[in-house]
């Protein structure tokens, strides 16, 4: 039985960008998502233009349920994960103390819990197998503290930070992990995390999805533990080792606050 690779978020933005990068080296695909009408349109487009078998599966992610649910079928259908991309994740912004908890939690459950908790089940079948990649989607936010956005700054910290650790344990197996951290992507992140991003597109600081899910791809090729995918964004972390945290923290909240709703805005 031919393998797949699972991608979760995978009905827009990078996520849609990914599968499309996969499917046109022949990857079958199972795509994980909550709208199941993009799911099903997206699944259907890319089986014809690749000739891929492309599968998908609805399922809130930010939902520990749901997530045993998704893990329960694909323990029932023996269906062989060779790549496991944890991709779906969500923003918020604000002073922390401010914000909706439950909001927060959905951060935490699906940018953290979701995630690690594939790479346990998803993984751990890799292991035994023998063979298997991962790929985790962190950001360029996970070099630093993000005044304004603490806790999505954070969380892709606990990605990027567990991904190395993990991709050294794995990697006796044969199982090859990676992370992925781009800068800023013109998807729909910025809306549903109430964030401003017409200065960022402006000065032309928002990659496309189908940009950085080629250099994913290719970095995936080369077995990288880290992809950044543009060369200037890969002296931030060099830069931050030099830098003073509490400087580094105020650049940080100067950076984030112009992207923070006005008074008047729709989510203002």
């Amino acid at each position: 039985m031919s393998g797949y690779a699972l991608i979760t978020g995978a009905s827009s933005g990078l996520g849609l960008a990914l599968a499309e990068a996969l499917a046109r080296r022949g990857r079958n695909l199972l795509l994980v998502a909550r709208q199941r009408d993009a799911l099903e349109s997206i699944a259907c487009e890319l089986s014809q233009r690749f000739g891929v078998e492309a599968l998908f599966r609805v399922c809130d992610l930010s939902e520990p349920l749901q997530v045993s649910g998704l893990l329960q079928e694909l323990e029932d259908s023996e269906r062989q994960i060779d790549l496991l991309v944890n991709n779906a994740g969500i923003g918020s912004a604000g002073l922390f103390v401010e914000q909706d908890w439950s909001r927060e939690q959905e951060l935490i459950e699906l940018n953290v819990l979701a995630l690690c908790r594939l790479c346990h089940a998803i993984g751990g079948h890799m292991q035994r197998r023998g063979a298997g990649q991962i790929l985790n989607v962190a950001s360029l936010a996970a070099f630093q503290a993000g005044p304004l956005m603490s806790n999505y700054f954070a969380s892709k910290a606990y990605v990027l930070h567990f991904s190395e650790a993990l991709r050294s344990e794995l990697a006796p197996y044969g199982v090859k992990v990676s992370v992925l951290c781009p800068g800023p992507v013109a998807t729909a992140f910025f809306r549903r995390a109430h964030l401003r991003s017409e200065g960022l597109a402006r000065r032309e600081l928002l990659a496309s999805p189908e940009q950085i899910a080629l250099q994913a791809v290719r970095g995936l090729e080369k077995n990288r533990a880290i992809i950044i995918p543009e060369w200037r964004q890969r002296l931030l972390p060099q830069l931050l080792r030099l830098t003073p945290r509490a400087l580094a923290r105020r650049i940080a909240m100067r950076m984030v606050r112009p992207l923070l709703p006005r008074a008047g805005d729709e989510h203002a």
